[in-house]
């Protein structure tokens, strides 16, 4: 029986089906793009650091600044700041299609940062020791670094994933598809508290199963 404030023939779950995959469609391919931008990204931020392989000052500080700019920007209003950009990209500023680069471009600094944190945590003896076997700065990222930071990244991807989820939900608010959108339309605009209800659920559905592959693949790496 349901709850007074609960009415089950009010939700549409062919709806509900479609906004998933909509938002499991955005999560996936903005997750594969932040990875391609943001791992090259991060890599060069720790190859420009202080004491670094490739360690440059000016362009460190010229770098931090364009990522810490983009990281700081309220995901809202970057949404709205990238329309004609979107527009250019893709040929529309709404639906999944419309979504998927302010994703991308909220996204890659912050897994850029991760990337980051994730490299100075590998041992410098390692890389030391990898340079003096008259490796070059390409080897010894592809065979010393990221293999070593490997379970970082693992970690740094899953919480990039998680936040993703949540941007795909904000995105809604231009129209950008998914449970956000779904949410925002029935649950906000039209009151109707049953499919807010169900889009939340959801949500923390995708962010539970995505945590637990996460700490999955973390643990199945640093096994080895």
């Amino acid at each position: 029986m349901s709850a007074p404030w609960f009415d089950w023939s009010l939700i549409d779950w062919a709806d509900i089906g479609t906004a998933t995959l909509d938002t499991l469609t955005m999560l996936g391919a903005s997750l594969t793009f932040t990875v391609l931008l943001g791992l090259p990204l991060g890599v060069l931020l720790y190859l420009l650091g202080p004491r670094r392989l490739l360690a440059n000052k000016p362009a460190y500080a010229a770098l931090s600044f364009v990522i810490n700019a983009l990281r700081s920007m309220p995901f809202v209003i970057l949404l709205i700041v990238l329309i004609p950009m979107t527009v250019k990209l893709v040929g529309t500023s709404i639906g999944v299609a419309g979504a998927i680069p302010p994703l991308v471009v909220g996204a890659a600094p912050f897994f850029a940062r991760l990337v980051e944190s994730a490299l100075r945590e590998v041992d410098l003896g390692i890389v030391e020791a990898t340079q003096a076997m008259g490796a070059t700065t390409w080897q010894i990222v592809s065979r010393a670094l990221l293999p070593e930071a490997l379970p970082g990244l693992l970690a740094a991807t899953t919480v990039t994933a998680v936040t993703l989820v949540s941007y795909t939900a904000m995105s809604g608010v231009i129209g950008g598809g998914g449970l956000g959108d779904l949410a925002i339309r029935y649950g906000y605009q039209r009151f109707q508290t049953e499919v807010m209800v169900i889009t939340v659920l959801a949500l923390l559905a995708v962010v539970q199963i995505l945590q637990m592959a996460g700490d999955w693949l973390v643990r199945r790496a640093t096994r080895k």
